[in-house]
C-alpha cells in the first residue's frame, strides 16, 4: 500500500481543510478587499497591519494566541461551546478558523490588487444600461476579478496545505480529526519512518508546485509578488 490508513486520513483531512478555508476566505476577502480600495482612513491602516500580522509572526506565536482566544474560559470559546456543544481548540472547526486567520493575507492582497485594476468606466456603463448594484457585481465585477480570484484561491489553498505551527498548537495531532499531512510527516520523521515521510512530503511537493505553476501560468503574478513573503518554516 502506498500510504497507510492513517496517512490517507491525514491527507483527506488536509484537503478538506484547504478547500473549506479557501472558500470561506474568498467570501470574506472579497468585501474586505473592496473596502480597502475604497477607504483611505486610519482604520484601514490598522486593519492592514492586522491582516499582515500572519506574514511576520512565527506560526507558533500565532497558534498560541489563537489557543488562548479560543479557550473554553474565553468569551469566544465559551460562546462557541454553548452553541455547538464542543470546544474550539483541538477540533476541526478550530483548525478552519486558525487556517483562515493564518492565510487571510494571501487572499486579501491579490483581491485588493484586482479591485484596484478594475476599470470604473465599465461599471458606470453598466449602471447607465440599467444594471443594479447586485447585477453589476455578478455580471461585470466578478468576471473582471477572475484572475485575481484564481490567484487568491490558489495561494490560500497551497498555503493551507503546508501549515504546521498553527495547526499543531491549535489542533494537536488527533488522527482523523486534527492530524493534517504536515504533522503526520513530522511524526514519521520523529519515529525514523523516512519512507512514509518521503511519500507524504513528495505528494505535497508535487501538488504545491502544480498550484504555483497554475498561478504563474494563469494569474497575475504581481498579486503574488506584492506579498514579499520569505520562508519562515
Amino acid at each position: 500500500m502506498l500510504l497507510s490508513e492513517g496517512d490517507w486520513q491525514a491527507l483527506a483531512l488536509t484537503l478538506k481543510l484547504a478547500v473549506l478555508s479557501t472558500v470561506l476566505l474568498l467570501l470574506i476577502g472579497l468585501p474586505l478587499a473592496a473596502w480597502r480600495v475604497r477607504k483611505q482612513t486610519r482604520l484601514r491602516q490598522v486593519l492592514d497591519a492586522v491582516i499582515a500580522l500572519p506574514l511576520v509572526l512565527p506560526p507558533t506565536v500565532l497558534g498560541f494566541y489563537l489557543l488562548v482566544v479560543f479557550a473554553p474560559d474565553s468569551m469566544l470559546g465559551s460562546a462557541w461551546e454553548t452553541v455547538f456543544g464542543h470546544p474550539l481548540p483541538f477540533s476541526f472547526a478550530g483548525l478552519v478558523m486558525g487556517s483562515m486567520i493564518y492565510s487571510i493575507p494571501f487572499v486579501v492582497q491579490p483581491l485588493t490588487v484586482a479591485f484596484r485594476e478594475l476599470n470604473p468606466r465599465l461599471l458606470e456603463a453598466a449602471a447607465t444600461l440599467g444594471c443594479g448594484r447586485i447585477e453589476r457585481f455578478f455580471r461585470v465585477t466578478l468576471p473582471l476579478l477572475k484572475r485575481g480570484l484564481l490567484v487568491a484561491a490558489s495561494l490560500a489553498f497551497a498555503h493551507t496545505l503546508g501549515e504546521f505551527g498553527v495547526v499543531l498548537m491549535l489542533g494537536g495531532s488527533i488522527p482523523g480529526q486534527t492530524q493534517v499531512v504536515s504533522i503526520a510527516i513530522f511524526q514519521h520523521v520523529e519515529a525514523l519512518h523516512y519512507a512514509e515521510a518521503h511519500r507524504l512530503a513528495g505528494f505535497l511537493l508535487v501538488l504545491s508546485f502544480l498550484i504555483l505553476l497554475f498561478v504563474y501560468g494563469n494569474g497575475d503574478t504581481r498579486s503574488y509578488s506584492a506579498l514579499r513573503v520569505t520562508s519562515r518554516r
